[in-house]
């Protein structure tokens, strides 16, 4: 027997799906594969993806690729001011009539890629920001990246992201690979949910995560410091499978000698793996290298 709250949740997704439906009918618009659009037409997961953010009235939060604005207009009701960023021409000019009644929203068309955070900020001078999205799944890291390595990073990023991907970015030591590495180092990241596909309209062939990432104030690494350090990380999971000393060895074109050397003055055994690294010994290694490199 299906249980009033079971009934009621059924019904709010069967409303948001129909309004879904009829939106992109009226704009002549389909869903498009080449975007990774997939629109959310579940107001539960609509509710978690919120609550993570902790918004306030106060806060400026940004969005990348709003679709048809379901998350867009509940950011607004509980934040300052929301800038939202689109990709797809028909979709940025439906928004902007969709949302003309809500005072506190700023829709930009355009490739989140190409554009500097502190620039869509500027006219406000903000000092922090906050990054709520349901993320096309196939500029995923991309965009973390983007945010993550921006001159004004954000203070809290709250997306949906593949399964997968979420369960690789919060792996622990033992199960660590470059993209945990390079998320862990500018954050704390957590799995706040799992989505399943039945909750987009259409539904990818993939389950999906709500991630949330706390960033720190300052990462383990100094900004100019950041490309010699990956360098270093590529190359001890250049060869996963083998002991560090030879996938460093190999990734950074040095002699086993060397690298023995290298590893054995960052107290690092030789035969470990490199998803076995904490990210203070990464670290702890880099400082040793840079050294050694210089």
């Amino acid at each position: 027997m299906t249980s009033k709250v079971e009934y009621k949740k059924r019904c709010s997704e069967e409303l948001l799906l129909g309004d879904t439906k009829r939106l992109l009918r009226h704009l002549g618009i389909k869903a498009r594969k080449s975007l990774g659009q997939h629109f959310l037409i579940d107001e539960e997961v609509l509710k978690v993806v919120v609550s993570a953010a902790e918004l306030i009235a106060d806060d400026v939060v940004m969005e990348i690729g709003p679709g048809l604005g379901v998350l867009t207009k509940e950011l607004a009701r509980r934040a300052g001011w929301v800038i939202t960023v689109e990709l797809d021409s028909s979709l940025a000019a439906s928004l902007r009539q969709t949302l003309s009644s809500l005072e506190n929203i700023t829709v930009v068309e355009g490739d989140i890629l190409k554009l500097e955070p502190v620039a869509l900020l500027q006219e406000q001078k903000i000092t922090g920001y906050k990054i709520v999205a349901n993320l096309p799944y196939y500029i995923t890291s991309a965009v973390l990246r983007h945010f993550l390595e921006a001159k004004l990073p954000p203070r809290i990023m709250v997306v949906m992201v593949q399964k997968e991907v979420a369960e690789a970015i919060v792996a622990k030591p033992g199960r660590m690979n470059l993209l945990s590495v390079s998320v862990q180092l500018y954050g704390e990241p957590k799995i706040v949910s799992y989505v399943s596909a039945g909750c987009f309209y259409p539904p990818p062939e993939v389950s999906s995560a709500i991630l949330k990432v706390v960033l720190y104030s300052q990462p383990m690494v100094a900004v100019d410091e950041r490309e010699g350090f990956f360098g270093l990380v590529r190359a001890g999971f250049c060869a996963s499978r083998k002991q560090l000393v030879n996938s460093l060895a190999q990734g950074l074109g040095l002699s086993k000698d060397r690298t023995l050397s290298l590893l054995e003055r960052a107290a690092i055994i030789p035969k470990r793996r490199a998803e076995t690294l904490t990210l203070v010994e990464w670290v702890q290694l880099w400082q040793v290298y840079k050294r050694v490199k210089d």
